[in-house]
This record gives structure tokens, C-alpha cells and sequence, in this order.
């Protein structure tokens, strides 16, 4: 649709003057610092702190009483619980599997105000909008400030394929700018098509008339929610995962009212159950919201309406190193983002709605939908392939209505605080970038509520994390100088652990090698370390999931290499925790079921199953000729002794469980054998982008080229 020249006339200039406004507003308000409130000494004590063992805080849980009891380990969740305890009050938080595990971990790792957001508070003339996004600028600062090890200012470009936009396009994002005022990050600017093209090369040319960059915030969520809980613990919190709660206790308050006391929760490691008394319970389990207030009063009616926001992985080369880019009006309305993170490029999200569950799937469709929108936006000489997909998972969004307004159907805009009549308190909505002002104003209701003593007022605004004490952009260097590690190991341990990553680094095993000293890596491709899985379970990962999901981001980059390095990351857990050859048996099985079930690894090898043959004549002949090359005995099908027989006639060294590797990536009917309509299935998907790099396709092509006659022993040719 053509926006009207009036129309852009008068959106610059509502946005100058609005934005102008709040700029000067901005400056003339102080920013709110903790550096007064929170004691220096606790300040200075907590990079030191020591973390307590986990049976040293199930005591304290089930032998103390706690002012708050937080039900939730996502970001919503640990920050309340940072919110309390910094404020001086007994905090105790459990978490049924791991910190992070649900939303707080598949999130599109953005940290933003809302560039839509705006829009719709400008053409809606919506207060609420605007403040909504106003808050979540500040807050944006904020995180960046107190984890700068994790978060990071993060260019987003803006193609513009039609004049019109141009301004457009400009007036909002300068607007952005201006409300952020001085907790804007950088200022966005505008591209020439050449410019846009020279950092973005992959981008479609045609029509493109240039492009405009804005800047958020980007980080590692699920680190991120670590860190918090972290700190929290650090700060004398009783903060525990795989502790379910199964019951909402309630006491009479003397008049004849029940009011809530506390939780029985139950120990998933051990079975074993107990209460934890506390004066206060505060609900912030996201999607699972409803369940835990129907827990506590099943009459309640429900209020969260979860939807499935979809992202895939695709290969760092879609995407330049330190840009992303934005579609603000995809196909069906929705606003995709395609963004480089961890040295993969990350594609979404969908919006879609969905039941809650403990195993949030993708689907084939919403990943098509992202691939498509994908291909709307790249140059045609990018082959967007299906077989690209290196790994996909869903996330479900919390989205709630609001029980304190008479129109329950209406979905609130921003997050709800809900207090029962019984005193059961609850924090629903939101999202990642808010998490800190979603948990400030929840423990001031708690404190109103439940009667609560602070010894101190919020103090959260500017409360380094756990990591960022004495961290530097170039604390790398050292790490690199003093332990030996790779240039590369040592920028992902410092840019994840901050000044923890020499702990880390310490617990680094030597590499046998010139160089690097230290520092065996997980899988070749990523910077992981055997080091970060003994680090993992000194802050309290139990399980291979936890690593692969959440400890290190293995999963979400890339769902075969996180399968691959699924052995050694059990080997070195068992050594830490003490598992028997049967708990080992049973968390491989358990990660490669989370692996296929939640990562898309099933839909990936569905996908190649059922891609379509349709070869001529002659490209049958040249794929039979091909399987033969490798089936030396004419048995009709391809055995781990053929590929170990191929590989050491040309004098390639391949393990054991690399050949395994190989054969079960195309062997469908897993008999460990690959037959000539298995070997056709794998060259169709190749052919149709629903594959790629096959390793035994390669071998296959190589075998097959080896048994032509050189030129120069035929005699050297005419």
C-alpha cells in the first residue's frame, strides 16, 4: 500500500518533536545506580564468591524459612529472584529442569525496544505502546551495562526496495533513536545501494534502493539467565534446578482465610519430596503459568495463550559477521529477522498458537515459511537448500490476558501482575529485555502484600552480573598469553564467562599439541571446550542436555555436531558426577531423543526421506556407477568394511565412529547397510537442496572418478 506524502510529512514530524522532547527529558533525569544502595563490600566479595554445592542449598531449602519462594528458572523468574535477595530479603527459587530450559533459551537472542511497537504507538496515537517501548530502551542499556561480556550493541540493516519507503523507513528509526535518548546505543543511518550491497552481498539487488541501519542489543540468552542465577546465589540466595514444584501450601491467616505459605516440591534427580516454607510464593513459570495457578485454586480460569515462535540455523555464510537484517512485512505479516550469532546465521520467528508442553517442536511448514522469506530477501545466485537447515526449534511465547481487567479475551501488551486472594502472586508476559523491571515491580508487590522487610529499595539498574567484574574487551589477550589457548577459544570463553573464564581455562586439559597448550576442543567446528562440561557441572548442569542446550549452545547451532560430541560430553560428566554405565546409556538416549524431538533432527531426516527421485536415464546409470565403485564385491548394498576398504586405498585416516557416522547418516532402514534405493533417496535429496554435504556422496564421486585411466598412463592422448 502507498503511503501518502502527508503522511510521511507528518509522521517526521511528529517523531522529531516527540523524540526531541524526551531526549532533553532524558537528560535532564538521573539514572538510577545500584553503586549507592548495595553495600561496596558484597560488591567487591562476589566475583570471589564460591558457589555452594547443590546438596548445601537443598539443606537450606528444606530446613529454613524463606521471605520469597520463586517457582520458574527463565530470565522473569531469576531476576525476581536477584530482586529479593539484592534487596536484602531470604530468597529460595526452584526450577523443574534447567535454567534457561524453556523460552528464556530459544528466544531470537535480541535485547530491543520494539521497532513495531513504535510504529503502532505513532499511527495509534498509543500511549501504552510507546511507553512499553520506552521502558524496554532503558532496559536495553541496562543489560548491556551490567553483562557487557554477554550483550552488545548489534547493527540491523533495513533494505529499502521503493523511494517512498526511504523517508518512511527513516522517521522511524530516528524516532527509535530519539526515545531511547541518551540510552541510545549507536545512531542509525542510511545506506547508498552500493554501500548496502558491499556489507551485505547476499542481499537481492534488483530494485533495492538502499537500506537503512539501526542498532539493538544481541546476546547468549540462556548464558545470560545463568548468569542471573548465578549472581543470585552468589548474593545468598537457596537457587535450585530439577526441583519440581508438585503443591502450593496454604495456611489460615487467623481470620478463617487460607493464604499461601509455601511449596512441596519434589527433588527430579532423586525423587525425594519436601516443603519449603516461605512468606511469600511467586509464580513466573512463563507458558506454564496457568499450571501453577490452577495448582493452588483449580477453579481459576486460564489466562496464557502460549504461541510457537519457529527459528532455524543456517551457515554463517548467509549472513555478513556483524549485521543482521530485518523483513518488516513478510508474506503473512509477520517480521522475520536473519541475524549472524555464534558463527551461524539465525533465521525467524513464526507466530503461531500452540498448547503448552514440556517438548516444543518445530514443524516442516513453519520451517518452509522461514526458508521462503528467506529466499525473498537474498541475491538468486544464493541457493537457499532445505538440506542448509542445521538445526531448528520452537519457543513458546507467553502470551497472556490480562485477569485484572473485566475484557479477559484481550491479550495484554506488555507483562501482568496477578495477586490471588489467597496471596498467591504471579508475573506473566513480557519478554527477555524487560525481564529486570518485570522483577522489580513484582517484589514491590510482594513486599506490599505479604508484609515483607527489605533491608534495602531495588538496587538491580546497574548490578554487574556474575562474570562482569573485571572483565575487558581484551581480557581474551591474556587468555591466550597465560594458558595457551586458540585465539578463537579464548574470545568465546572470555565473551561468555567474562572474568570466569579463567576458571574455566584452569580446568583445561593439555592438548598434546605445539599448539594449542590447553584446550581440546568438543566438535572441530565450535570453540567449545571439554573444560566448559566440568565448568557446567560446578554451576549445577545434571544432565547432557544441559550442556548441549543450554552450558554450551551445541543444539542450537547445529544439531549433527551436537550428536557427535554427545559421547565425550557423557565421559567427562561421568567422571564429575559418578555415573554408572547405565545412567550413561540412558542420558545418550535422553539427548539424542531432546536432539531429534526438539531440534529438529527428525524433521531433517524425514525430510531426506521422502525427497522425490526423478533422474534420468543417464543420471541413473552415473549413480549405479557410482554405488558400485564403493560395493567392490557386487553385494548390492554398502557395509562399514566397504567404506573402511575405500578410505584406506586412498590413504585417508577415518575412525571408527567416523565411518559409523557416514553410513548412519544414509541408512534409513538402520540395518548398517545402504542399498542401492537408499544410495538414490541421498543423491535425490542432494539434487533438490533438501541435503547437503553428504560425506559417503562425496566418497561415492571420488570412487568413482579414481577408477578412470589418468591421461598420462594412456599413453598421454593425441
Amino acid at each position: 500500500m502507498r503511503v501518502k506524502g502527508q503522511t510521511v510529512k507528518r509522521l517526521i514530524y511528529t517523531g522529531l518533536a516527540a523524540g526531541g522532547g524526551l531526549y532533553v527529558a532524558s537528560l535532564i533525569s538521573k539514572r538510577k545506580s545500584a553503586i549507592g544502595t548495595v553495600l561496596a563490600e558484597e560488591q567487591q566479595a562476589l566475583p570471589n564468591q564460591i558457589l555452594p554445592t547443590r546438596a548445601e542449598i537443598h539443606r537450606s531449602l528444606q530446613t529454613e524459612e524463606f521471605d520469597v519462594l520463586v517457582v520458574g528458572g527463565g530470565a522473569t523468574g531469576c531476576g525476581v529472584a536477584l530482586d529479593a535477595v539484592s534487596r536484602g530479603l531470604k530468597t529460595s527459587l526452584v526450577e523443574k529442569f534447567d535454567f534457561s530450559s524453556g523460552t528464556s533459551s530459544r528466544s531470537t537472542k535480541l535485547i530491543h525496544g520494539g521497532v513495531r511497537y513504535l510504529q503502532k504507538a505513532v499511527f495509534n496515537l498509543d500511549y501504552e505502546q510507546y511507553r512499553m517501548v520506552k521502558e524496554a530502551l532503558k532496559e536495553r542499556s541496562n543489560l548491556i551495562d551490567i553483562a557487557p561480556h554477554l550483550a552488545y550493541p548489534f547493527p540491523i540493516m533495513l533494505p529499502v526496495y521503493k523511494w517512498w519507503q526511504v523517508p518512511y523507513f527513516w522517521a522511524g528509526i530516528k524516532m527509535y533513536d530519539l526515545v531511547a535518548g541518551r540510552e541510545n546505543l549507536k545512531p542509525s543511518y542510511y545506506l547508498s545501494k552500493e554501500k548496502a550491497l558491499e556489507l551485505f552481498p547476499m542481499l537481492k539487488k534488483d530494485k533495492l534502493v538502499g537500506a537503512l541501519v539501526y542498532y539493538d542489543g544481541q546476546h547468549d540468552d540462556a548464558r545470560m539467565n545463568i548468569a542471573l542465577a548465578m549472581t543470585a546465589i552468589k548474593m545468598g540466595g537457596s537457587i535450585t534446578n530439577h526441583v519440581e514444584c508438585v503443591k502450593i501450601l496454604k495456611k489460615d491467616d487467623g481470620n478463617g482465610n487460607p493464604v499461601v505459605c509455601g511449596a512441596r516440591v519434589k527433588d527430579v534427580e532423586t525423587g525425594k519430596e519436601w516443603d519449603i516454607k516461605a512468606k511469600c510464593v511467586i509464580n513466573a513459570t512463563g507458558p506454564y503459568t496457568d499450571a501453577i495457578r490452577t495448582m493452588a485454586d483449580p477453579t481459576k480460569k486460564k489466562i496464557c495463550q502460549p504461541s510457537s515462535g519457529v527459528h532455524i540455523v543456517l551457515p554463517d555464510y548467509y549472513s555478513p559477521e556483524s549485521m543482521g537484517l530485518l523483513d518488516p512485512a513478510t508474506s503473512d505479516g509477520r517480521v522475520i529477522f536473519f541475524l549472524p550469532w555464534q558463527k551461524v546465521t539465525l533465521a525467524g520467528t513464526t507466530d503461531s498458537p500452540c498448547e503448552v508442553t514440556d517438548y516444543p517442536q518445530p514443524t516442516e511448514k513453519e520451517i518452509q515459511f522461514i526458508l521462503n522469506e528467506v529466499r525473498n530477501y537474498l541475491n538468486p545466485d544464493v541457493e537457499v537448500r532445505r538440506g542448509d537447515v542445521l538445526s531448528a526449534w520452537s519457543g513458546m511465547r507467553p502470551l497472556v490476558a490480562d485477569p485484572n481487567k473485566s475484557d479477559t479475551q484481550s491479550i495484554a501488551r506488555n507483562h501482568i501482575i496477578e495477586v490471588t486472594a489467597d496471596k498467591l502472586i504471579t508475573i506473566a508476559g513480557g519478554k527477555w529485555t524487560t525481564y529486570r523491571h518485570m522483577a522489580e515491580e513484582t517484589i514491590d508487590k510482594a513486599i506490599e502484600v505479604c508484609d515483607l522487610k527489605p533491608v534495602r529499595d531495588c538496587c538491580t539498574t546497574g548490578l554487574l552480573l556474575d562474570g562482569a567484574h573485571s572483565w575487558s574487551p581484551t581480557k581474551f589477550i591474556r587468555l591466550v598469553q597465560d594458558f595457551g589457548l586458540e585465539n578463537e577459544v579464548a574470545q568465546h570463553l572470555s565473551n561468555t564467562y567474562g572474568d570466569r573464564a579463567y576458571k574455566v581455562a584452569k580446568l583445561a586439559n593439555l592438548t598434546g599439541k605445539r599448539w594449542p597448550i590447553v584446550g581440546q576442543r568438543l566438535h572441530d567446528e565450535f570453540p567449545y571446550i571439554e573444560a566448559e562440561v566440568r565448568y557446567a557441572c560446578r554451576e549445577y548442569a545434571l544432565s547432557a542436555i544441559d550442556v548441549i542446550g543450554r552450558r554450551t549452545r551445541l543444539s542450537f547451532c547445529n544439531v549433527l555436531a551436537a550428536d557427535e560430541s554427545l559421547p565425550r560430553i557423557i565421559e567427562i560428566m561421568s567422571l564429575e558426577l559418578g555415573w554408572n554405565k547405565t545412567r550413561q546409556k540412558e542420558e545418550l538416549e535422553k539427548a539424542r531423543r531432546f536432539l531429534r524431538r526438539e531440534m529438529g533432527l527428525d524433521i531433517k531426516k524425514a525430510s531426506e526421506s521422502i525427497a522425490p527421485i526423478n533422474f534420468s536415464k543417464d543420471e541413473i546409470n552415473m549413480y549405479v556407477k557410482r554405488f558400485k565403485s564403493l560395493d567392490s564385491d557386487n553385494k548390492g548394498y554398502i557395509t562399514i568394511n566397504d567404506l573402511r576398504r575405500y578410505f584406506k586405498k586412498i590413504g585417508e585416516k577415518v575412525t571408527e565412529d567416523q565411518l559409523h557416522e557416514i553410513l548412519n547418516e544414509v541408512d534409513l532402514n538402520r540395518n548398517a547397510q545402504v542399498d542401492l534405493g537408499e544410495f538414490l533417496q541421498l543423491m535425490s535429496a542432494i539434487k533438490t537442496g533438501v541435503l547437503s554435504n553428504s560425506r559417503l556422496a562425496m566418497a561415492s564421486e571420488l570412487a568413482s572418478e579414481a577408477e578412470k585411466i589418468p591421461v598420462e598412463r594412456s599413453g598421454g592422448g593425441v
